[in-house]
This record gives C-alpha cells, structure tokens and sequence, in this order.
C-alpha cells in the first residue's frame, strides 16, 4: 500500500509539475516574443514614418545607399558579423535596397516572417509601407530572438533540475507519511495475528488519533468484545447441556445395574418406567436446544399473522387439566406477526414456568396497549426476587427454590422465551405483581402488532 500510495503520488505531481514546466516555457517565450514583436513593429512604424516625411535619405544614420545598386540576386552564404539587436532596411517598389542600419550580405524580407537567420542568430521580421513622392517604398525591421533564447534556456534549466528534486522531495514524504499512517494498522495486524481461539481477551491497541484507523481499532475490539462473549457462553452452553444430559443418562445406566446386578431388586416394569421417564427428559431437553439453536440462526418464519388471544386460550385450556384455577379474564382478540411454532412456545413456556410455581391460581391478558401487544403471565406462587428477575432468562439458570420444586425442568424455558421474543422484535420482562395482583410472579412480553415497527 505504501509503494502504491507513493508511485500514485509521483506519477500524479510528475504529470502536474511536467505541463505546468511546459506551460510556464510556452508562456514566456511567447511573452517575450510578443514584447520582441511590438518594439520591432514599434519601430518599423517610426522608420515608416521617416520615409514619408524626408524620403529614404531621411532616415540613414550614416547616410544612404546607391540606389542604382542593385541587390545581390543570390545570397551570400557566409554570415554577418556584429549585427545590431535590431536592423533595418528599406527597399523601393523594385527590391532594391535604398537604406539600411549597416551593410547586410542578403536583403530582408519584405513580408512578416516569423523568424529568419542572420548571421548566427535568428531575427523576427516585421514590415510596414510607406509612399514619398510617389515613390513606393518596403520598410523591414529585423529584431534578434537571442535574448528570447536565453532567457528560455534559462528557465528551461532551473525546471529540468526542480522538477526531478520536488518528485524525490513528494516520494520521501509520501512514503514517509504513509508509514506513519499504516504503522497503526500493522500494530493492529500485528496484535490480531496473536488472537487464538482462548485468548478472545486480547484486544488490538487503538490509536490516539480520531481518524478511521482509530473507529477501525475501535470496531475490532468491539467485535473482539462479542466473539469473546459468544465464545464463553457456547462453552457454558455445551458444559450446561453436557451436565443436563449426564443426568438422565446416568439416572438410566444406574437402573439398569441394579437390575442387572440384582434382577430380584427392582419391581416388575419399574426399568422400563424408569428408562421412559428419562428418555422423555432427555427429548424435552433435546427438542429445546434445536429450538435454540434455530433462534440463534435467525430461521424462525417470522411473515404470518398470529391470533395472540388463540394461544393463551389454548395454553391456559392445558394449565386447567392440571386442576389450577385460571383467569382468562383479561384475554381480549390480538394479532401479531411472526411464526406461529414459536410464539405458542413461548406462551406455553412460560404458563407451563407459572403452573409449577402456582399454588392454585393462574391469570392470562391478552391485549393492545400504546400500540404494541401485551401478554401477561402471572401466578399466586412465591414470586422471582429482584436481584434474580434478569439471571432467570439465562440458559440453565433455575434458582434454588426453584430446583426444590421444579420436577423436570431443563432449566431452558425462560431463555427460549426471551430469544423467541427478541427474533420477533419485542421483549419480556419480570414485574412486580401490583395492586389486584396474584402476589407472585408476572411476567410482561410485548410484542409488535402486525405491521407495526419492531419495539425498541
């Protein structure tokens, strides 16, 4: 990154710098070549005025030339010697030269020309016409381009030597700041190539400076912060499960010796009670971990309308054929959004969480509330204390009473209730009871109403 951050460098003020040098040239060479123009045009218009007013002998410094002589028809090749910076001559209407500045080997031209040689330097030709006594005559001036030459060359050199030194001046520096910009991000490389799998809890150092490299380390170690909390939950998670799982198991390889070993021990159909007893457990706790697991995954179909009202009736029809009085009062028609598997889980979790902690009342409300959907689930049990009402969602978490009364519980239910219910966009909460109140536990899911926003 560095090599390409500093070739792009270059190349891009290696390609400013050259049309700006060639641009620069151009413009003072025709600068000066303009000036040069308008002093030669200048004069020639002075001489031009001259012949009008006192013929071409007016105008010869050192007197004129023999106008019956007649110009060299061919030119001398050998070149003129001490030439002013600005000659001058006038010939009649026949090219004859009638005056000059001094004596030159070839006439000059009697049209602009650009540029022609004389001697050995290049001279700039401008005319102008001029009428005395009826006579016709052709002014030329010629003026020297050597000190437009020099001063070209002159800036020609400083730029072929500037240019190569600032390119070397951008590369250094880019290359120099570029390492500097990147040398954070090789720390964070550098620190990230360190991370393993058991040691979530390294995190990459942040710069001081606010730019992105420092929301970049932030991120990192944000995201470092989630796989490290992932990572020990799995893990609690597997040695939960393992431990719930050895349970049952061992509860049936235990049976099973004793009527092995003492085939008179255990009465007719109690290894077979006892072996679907467990087994029974161990589906239950099995089935809820898929549930789990298909929460986490994000698969739940979560695009039908669901009868809230329907489920808590249905859920509070199974906690009656337990002999519990259950109040269905407060069940008024609700319909949300979401799958339908999964929501009459987490009804029945948590009526069949209140019917264990009951001891003898129930009370289901179903209803629409501040544009949201509202199930409470309350019971006349001993309640949840404070202190524990957030631990109690947690994956294997039973509290202590809970364990001495809890006949099969996995220990699951209350976690697969607040994962379905946060998939769904919603909460759940452990409340007080309140005035009118059971006495017991309430708990509090709200939900999103079909086709309104997700509650935040």
């Amino acid at each position: 990154m560095r090599l390409r951050t500093t070739v792009a460098a270059v190349l891009v003020v290696a390609v400013v710098l050259t049309v700006a040098a060639v641009a620069l040239v151009a413009l003072v060479r025709s600068s000066l070549r303009d000036g040069l123009e308008t002093t030669a045009e200048e004069r020639a218009s002075a001489l031009a005025d001259q012949v009008e007013a006192a013929g071409p002998a007016g105008v010869a410094p050192g007197g004129t030339g023999d106008a019956d002589e007649e110009p060299d028809d061919e030119p001398d090749d050998e070149p003129d010697e001490d030439l002013d910076e600005i000659v001058w001559q006038v010939t009649d209407a026949s090219g004859a030269v009638v005056a000059s500045s001094q004596p030159l080997r070839r006439a000059l031209p009697t049209d602009d020309t650009d540029e022609v040689g004389l001697g050995d330097q290049g001279y700039l030709v401008v005319t102008d016409d001029a009428e005395h006594d009826g006579g016709e005559y052709v002014v030329s001036v010629a003026a020297s381009t050597e000190d437009v030459e020099e001063s070209t060359q002159a800036l020609v050199g400083p730029l072929a030597l500037g240019v190569p030194l600032v390119l070397l001046l951008v590369g250094v520096t880019t290359w120099l700041v570029a390492t500097r910009a990147l040398a954070p991000v090789e720390r964070i490389r550098q620190e990230v190539d360190r991370i393993t799998g058991d040691r979530l809890d390294r995190r990459v150092p942040e710069p001081p400076s606010r730019d992105e490299v420092h929301r970049l380390a932030r991120t990192m170690n944000a995201m470092l912060g989630r796989l490290e909390t992932a990572s020990e939950r799995q893990r609690r998670f597997v040695a939960d499960a393992s431990h719930e799982l050895r349970s049952p198991l061992a509860s049936i390889r235990q049976t099973a010796e004793v009527a092995q070993t003492h085939p008179d021990a255990l009465p007719e159909g109690e290894l077979a009670e006892a072996v679907l007893e467990e087994s029974a457990r161990m589906q239950r706790l099995v089935d809820q971990l898929l549930l789990l697991t298909r929460t986490d995954e994000g698969v739940l179909a979560r695009d039908h309308d669901v009868d809230l009202d329907d489920l808590a009736l249905d859920a509070a029809a199974r906690a009656r054929r337990t002999g519990l009085d259950v109040d269905t009062s407060g069940v008024t028609a609700c319909r949300v959004r979401g799958d339908a598997t999964a929501l009459a889980q987490v009804v029945r979790n948590l009526v069949d969480n209140a019917a264990r902690h009951a001891d003898r009342r129930l009370a289901l409300a179903v209803r629409e509330t501040g544009g949201h959907a509202e199930l409470v689930v309350e019971d006349d049990g001993p309640g949840v204390p404070e202190p524990d009402r957030d631990r109690v969602f947690e994956r294997f978490v039973r509290l202590d009473e809970a364990r001495a009364r809890d006949a099969g519980g996995t220990g699951l239910g209350l976690a697969i209730v607040r994962e379905i219910v946060a998939a769904h966009g919603g909460s759940v909460a452990v409340l007080d009871s309140g005035p009118g109140g059971l006495g017991g536990a309430r708990f509090v899911v709200r939900l999103p109403l079909a086709g309104a926003e997700p509650l935040r």
